[in-house]
């Protein structure tokens, strides 16, 4: 038990896996973290040193390549340390920045898949005027304004979880430092803390959401109407795609977010697994996803492991 007067000085990470499944997590989790390393530092290579792949889309893929890096980390070194060496007491002060970052990287990942389906909405809708409407500028504007605009918006929850005080426990239920489950073991009371994460959650997470859904939408309904059937093709191709990691990035972290600031308690086994489809399985699949699938990338890394110039036929279909 702790005085309410008294500052945590540090937080337990209750990662609660069953010990025979440990081992086999760690082997995954490192699996998944070496797949995740390769996959986009290889995206990013090959964007960088293809100056035809520096378009649009392709500085859209490249950053959130980079985002995944930050991610996978941010978030799985720190998972295997606590189940191989049982390292679960974090200090207040690395507890919160892990919070904030993973904060900013959903956010901000969040944000550019947005963007991606937009620059994709004009480009199928509105071909002809795609050049003057998404041009290099404002794609970097975007690319480079979106970090920082989470990174100043969660000041405020930063400043929220200064706040709390930790009388009862300081043990954290889950597996990282999370914002909903600082609030649900501190001894205030007071709304506001889950209200906050309500806010952001529906102006953040569902309204991109919708967002995007409705571009894709709208792209469905002008692909069906195209007569050339490869554009037809490449058309439900990128959507498809693109909402794959919709599912796979969104659904399980909002539900993080939105089932303990609804007053829903899950148990660690069901949150623990959310939360490793939401923020450790995208990282791995992005580049596969947005880049192995994409014909120009295909080529390159074609090119670069076989030090050929010559493409097969096969390989450019």
């Amino acid at each position: 038990m702790f005085n309410s007067s008294l500052s945590v000085a540090e937080f337990v990470l209750h990662c609660a896996i069953r010990a025979d499944h440990r081992i086999l997590t760690v082997v995954i989790l490192l699996i998944i973290y070496l797949i995740s390393i390769f996959g986009n530092l290889l995206v990013i290579l090959v964007i960088k040193m293809n100056r035809q792949l520096h378009s649009a889309m392709y500085i859209f893929i490249s950053t959130i390549a980079v985002i995944d890096l930050v991610n996978t980390n941010t978030i799985i070194p720190r998972l295997i340390t606590i189940l191989q060496f049982n390292m679960s007491l974090v200090p207040y002060g690395a507890c919160l920045t892990q919070m904030y970052f993973i904060l900013n990287i959903n956010l901000t990942e969040s944000l550019l898949v947005t963007f991606m389906a937009l620059d994709r909405y004009v480009a199928v809708v509105h071909p002809l005027r795609y050049p003057s409407i998404v041009t290099k500028k404002i794609v970097w504007i975007a690319v480079l304004s979106i970090p920082v605009f989470a990174f100043l918006l969660h000041i405020s929850m930063m400043v929220f979880v200064s706040e709390l005080s930790f009388c009862r426990t300081n043990v954290l239920p889950y597996c990282y430092c999370d914002y909903s489950n600082m609030v649900q073991i501190a001894c205030n009371d007071d709304p506001k803390y889950l209200l906050l994460l309500s806010t952001f959650v529906i102006l953040l997470g569902f309204c991109p959401m919708i967002l995007i859904l409705f571009t894709y939408a709208r792209i469905f309904s002008v692909a069906l109407k195209i007569t050339s059937l490869d554009a037809n093709s490449k058309a439900f191709s990128t959507c498809v795609t693109h909402l794959i990691v919709l599912v796979l990035a969104y659904i399980p972290s909002l539900a993080t977010y939105i089932l303990p600031s609804a007053g829903v308690k899950m148990s660690t086994e069901v949150y623990n697994t959310l939360v490793i489809v939401g923020n450790v399985i995208p990282p791995m699949m992005n580049p596969v996803i947005y880049s192995f699938r994409n014909k120009e990338i295909k080529i390159q890394i074609y090119m670069i492991f076989t030090g050929k110039k010559t493409i097969p036929g096969t390989l450019q279909h």
